[in-house]
């Protein structure tokens, strides 16, 4: 993690959970991390708290909604001019909610694709393009999700799963993309298993579902971090493409 070291990192999601984990371990390993999220406050407070610690980074809160373009390009503009040229970009925001596709929500529908995909593409977009323009090798990671990978079935999680699917494959043509224009920018897909966030509260999730979480093995979002460090960690010429998480026991995926 040395060559990271006061560098910048944009982690999205960042008020609570996985988004949270990914800004502290950051900040611990020397970064300057611009922390996303609509529950600004929530970074801030976490910001103060980091700060009490004296470790070598630090943490900025910035306000913005990932289903905005507009305001995921002011985020990108307040961060080149007030702390420097983005060098690593996290998205990790993400948005579960129970609805299906023979009688579901619509509005439902558009808020998860929005979140999970629409606003990703955007902010992976703006990474490169400013990591391109000054030739930074710098490295996108996107929190993905075992339901990316395979078919689970839940009576009110058909969308999330669907979103989940199409970011794996937004990953492997981004890859591409970058090869093709022989850059150096690296991407990764971190896949976990059930994590214990914000989104396993019951209204984000079935109460089937929430009641089957309740006795399943489960990750803790420090675990998911701590998979995105050493993905970072890796030499220049290494790239690890994609990270499958599940907590040990866990017998559902």
């Amino acid at each position: 993690m040395d060559r990271w070291v006061a560098k910048t990192a944009i982690v999205t999601g960042a008020s609570s959970g996985i988004g949270e984990a990914i800004a502290e371990e950051l900040v611990k390993a020397g970064m300057q991390v611009v922390g996303l999220a609509r529950r600004v406050e929530l970074v801030q407070a976490n910001s103060e708290k980091l700060t009490q610690n004296n470790y070598k980074g630090k943490l900025y809160a910035v306000k913005c909604d990932i289903r905005s373009e507009a305001e995921i390009c002011k985020a990108f503009e307040w961060t080149t001019k007030n702390v420097g040229i983005v060098h690593v970009l996290v998205n990790n925001a993400g948005i579960i909610l129970p609805t299906n596709l023979i009688n579901g929500d619509a509005e439902m529908w558009r808020t998860i694709l929005e979140t999970n995909i629409f606003g990703l593409c955007v902010a992976q977009k703006e990474a490169c393009k400013l990591m391109m323009a000054h030739n930074i090798a710098g490295h996108i990671v996107n929190i993905n999700s075992d339901a990316g990978h395979g078919h689970y079935y839940f009576p009110t999680n058909s969308v999330y799963g669907a979103s989940k699917h199409a970011l794996t494959n937004i990953c492997e043509m981004m890859r591409l993309e970058l090869l093709a224009h022989k850059s150096n920018i690296k991407i990764t897909s971190v896949s976990p298993s059930e994590t214990r966030t914000g989104l396993t509260a019951p209204e984000f999730i079935s109460e089937e579902v929430f009641e089957m979480l309740k006795d399943m093995p489960i990750m803790e979002s420090k675990n998911v971090a701590d998979a995105i460090l050493y993905s970072l960690s890796t030499p220049p010429d290494v790239l690890i493409t994609e990270i499958s998480l599940r907590a040990i026991g866990n017998k559902f995926c």
